[in-house]
């Protein structure tokens, strides 16, 4: 049985990793250069994601390690291209390496702008257990590329990667102690809106383009 969270585990340092290397095959171009009211979609998520985390690193797969303006940049640690969670991985080897103190990495996609802007807040709170992955959900879907993961799965982690021909998220958050924390839909005049709203296609640009106007975001 799981033994409790501590409290050092509450409160140890929480870096994140944004996942911005997706193949974006339907958006026809990569989802972190997208512009997104005058502003690259990447320096959105990333900006909505400063007041919350503890140092930020951006994950674009089959790169070496390099720089986006002042933004270290990880590639994946295995070859393939084998998909999110390949980032994840490479999220949690990374904090491994410089932030010993952390016992998780909390990760977010490029790709869904208007994440509740206290995401790693409610996710560290509802940890009841040590070592559980901590997993956004919304409106009766989980959304299990916005969570917190535990450092110390990263062996567990390339195993699965490596093993398992379907390698899917929600499959492996499954092998483990998790909790769901479930986040409220917003009531706007635009009818209700779900934060974890993410673009796949030129369509959901264009409304994404109408959320930002009606939920008073700034266009630049």
């Amino acid at each position: 049985m799981p033994t409790a969270t501590t409290s050092d585990e509450r409160h140890a340092p929480r870096p994140a990793v944004v996942l911005a290397g997706g193949l974006s095959r339907r958006m026809g171009q990569p989802k972190s250069e997208l512009n997104l009211g005058g502003k690259p979609l990447l320096s959105r998520v990333l900006s909505r994601l400063e007041p919350q985390a503890d140092g930020i690193t951006i994950n674009l797969n089959g790169t070496g390690l390099h720089m986006i303006g002042s933004r270290t940049v990880i590639g994946d640690t295995v070859p393939g291209f084998l998909g999110p969670l390949a980032g994840v991985l490479a999220a949690m080897r990374h904090t491994a390496a410089t932030t010993p103190a952390a016992s998780h990495v909390l990760v977010v996609p490029t790709d869904t702008p208007f994440f509740p802007p206290d995401l790693s807040r409610r996710l560290t709170m509802a940890m009841t257990a040590h070592g559980q992955i901590a997993v956004a959900a919304s409106n009766g879907a989980l959304h299990p590329l916005f969570a917190l993961w535990p450092v110390a799965l990263a062996d567990d982690l390339e195993s699965w990667l490596t093993t398992d021909p379907k390698r899917r998220v929600r499959a492996f958050i499954e092998r483990h102690p998790n909790v769901t924390v479930d986040f409220p839909m917003t009531d706007t005049a635009g009818g209700m809106f779900d934060p974890f709203f993410n673009i796949n296609t030129p369509d959901d640009l264009k409304q994404a383009e109408e959320w930002l106007h009606i939920l008073g975001e700034s266009a630049a």
